[in-house]
């Protein structure tokens, strides 16, 4: 298996002083060779994708055996001129998430939070189901964009962008291109529901709306909440952006000196980030566990039998990443807010507590996406912050490669997490977030006190059939970042993410 892996490009650079690599190359390397300069996007695609691929060694033309023959392997890469051609022709039929792209800088801006927006966060639905007629309904509003401050709030209902009615047929055949543009004018409408049927009717409200630039802050609100004698702590977290961590312990620095009691952390609407925050904000909700495992990476034949110990696992920790000391709660139960909408490193922090603390989940069932990709540069050693980075392009990629199970081997939850209290989102009374009587917030803290729990009125609550949101239409999408430990190389691989998604 090592002389398989030598022939693939730079291996040995990508593991350069990971002492599990020894064996020396020598005549390994005499059936490597150069290609066109016209294939040279082609030829990066074709072999990160037969190092990391998850599926590598199920599909036929990522076959070692194509280096054998140079010829063959150059005209099989001049067949497509085309590299995405080349990347979706390589991609296994149970592959739906991975991602290539043609401007590495465009991926990299949505990876740490900044993208185009103008600030409002919003679902797109089909108004009823069966129906191609579409609605937006505004979630949240981030501080200071451009919708900040502007008559647009949460619950707001969006049936129209310049005067013209969103409509979804299929992927192939709707107008979601008109949330393209920078600037346009969202057509507001009230919606009304009976006998389980939603109606909208104009209301003559237009909101001009013009995207700039921003870089969200995922923590969107957090207070504390007395509810008889217990202290609850509640934090809306938004994604997992690692450059907030010391932000995020700071609130729970702060729920710590309140004697918070019992916390609720909502992620109903969060996509997913760094592993590394989702490992930072479970010892946060802990502390008891530092050291122990938290998450197992899975990834491909090629790549498992390499990996050291803190390659493949992720543990409890601390402290952050710049030393200082993690506010823990201790706690040995946690309410989690779900909806359809969370993803990725939020389902990560839900699977990873559950085999050492009670976690009571409340709202929706979750995405499911427990699969991860790596960020791709064509570099020797696959990264972006490489001395040798292509400079002819610009294009990278993300391939699926691995999947995450806790640490009592639990990885199956393709179908998403399951809520122990189901409580959907009723879009005609969605309520104030970080308010106690935010009806899923309220859920949370009925079941604090031992009130009970509520249920639905089936009048008002609708299935939500998702098209996709806000987040959904930036580039990286659901998914988590890690960076990839490659022993005494971590320097060199420190811009090299993992990204789990679906």
């Amino acid at each position: 298996m090592i002389k398989k892996i030598m022939n693939i490009k730079k291996l040995l650079l990508l593991f350069v002083a990971v002492s599990i690599v020894t064996t020396s190359c020598t005549d390994q390397d005499d059936n490597l060779f150069s290609v066109p300069g016209n294939i040279e996007i082609q030829d990066f695609v074709w072999k990160g994708l037969n190092l990391w691929y998850f599926w590598q060694g199920e599909v036929a033309d990522l076959s070692d055996s194509k280096l054998d023959d140079a010829e063959g392997y150059i005209a099989f890469l001049q067949g497509y001129p085309n590299p995405a051609d080349l990347f979706e022709h390589l991609r296994h039929p149970d592959d739906r998430f991975s991602v290539i792209v043609d401007d590495y800088d465009d991926l990299q801006n949505s990876q740490q939070g900044t993208s185009a927006s103008n600030g409002v966060d919003i679902r797109y639905i089909f108004l009823n189901s069966g129906s191609s007629e579409v609605i937006g309904y505004v979630r949240y509003i981030i501080p200071g964009s451009d919708a900040d401050g502007k008559d647009i709030r949460r619950g707001d209902i969006v049936y129209a962008v310049d005067g013209q009615s969103l409509f979804f047929n299929s992927s192939t055949d709707n107008n979601l291109g008109l949330l393209d543009p920078t600037s346009y004018t969202f057509n507001l409408a009230d919606l009304t529901v009976s006998g389980g049927v939603r109606s909208i009717s104009a209301n003559g409200r237009n909101i001009a709306l013009t995207k700039t630039n921003i870089t969200e802050n995922p923590i969107l609100v957090n207070t504390t909440i007395d509810v008889g004698a217990k202290k609850v702590g509640y934090i809306m977290y938004n994604q997992f952006i690692s450059n907030f961590d010391t932000q995020l312990n700071g609130v729970f620095a702060d729920f710590q000196a309140q004697g918070v009691t019992d916390l609720v952390l909502d992620f109903r609407y969060n996509p997913g980030g760094f592993v590394s925050s989702a490992i930072n904000i479970g010892s946060m909700v802990t502390g008891q566990f530092e050291g122990q495992l938290f998450t197992k990476f899975r990834y491909n034949d090629k790549i498992q039998p390499l990996l050291t110990d803190a390659q493949e696992n992720r543990y409890f920790q601390s402290a952050l990443s710049n030393g200082t000391a993690i506010s823990s709660l201790g706690l040995s139960k946690v309410y989690v807010i779900t909806t359809g909408s969370t993803a990725s490193a939020s389902e990560l922090v839900i699977n990873s507590l559950e085999p050492y603390i009670d976690v009571i989940q409340v709202g929706t069932t979750t995405t499911g996406k427990n699969e991860a990709s790596v960020s791709l540069y064509d570099s020797p050693s696959w990264t972006f912050g490489d001395e040798q980075l292509n400079p002819n392009h610009k294009w990278a990629m993300q391939p699926l490669i691995s999947r995450l199970e806790n640490s009592a081997g639990f990885s199956n939850y393709t179908e998403g997490l399951n809520p122990d209290i189901v409580l959907a989102e009723d879009l005609t009374a969605l309520g104030v977030l970080g308010d106690e009587t935010e009806p899923l917030l309220a859920a949370a803290l009925m079941d604090i006190s031992a009130a009970g729990r509520p249920l639905a009125d089936p009048t008002k609550i609708v299935p939500i059939e998702g098209i996709t949101e806000t987040k959904l239409r930036r580039i990286t999408g659901n998914r988590m970042y890690i960076d990839l430990k490659v022993g005494n190389s971590d320097d060199a691989l420190k811009n090299h993410k993992v990204i789990p998604q679906e």
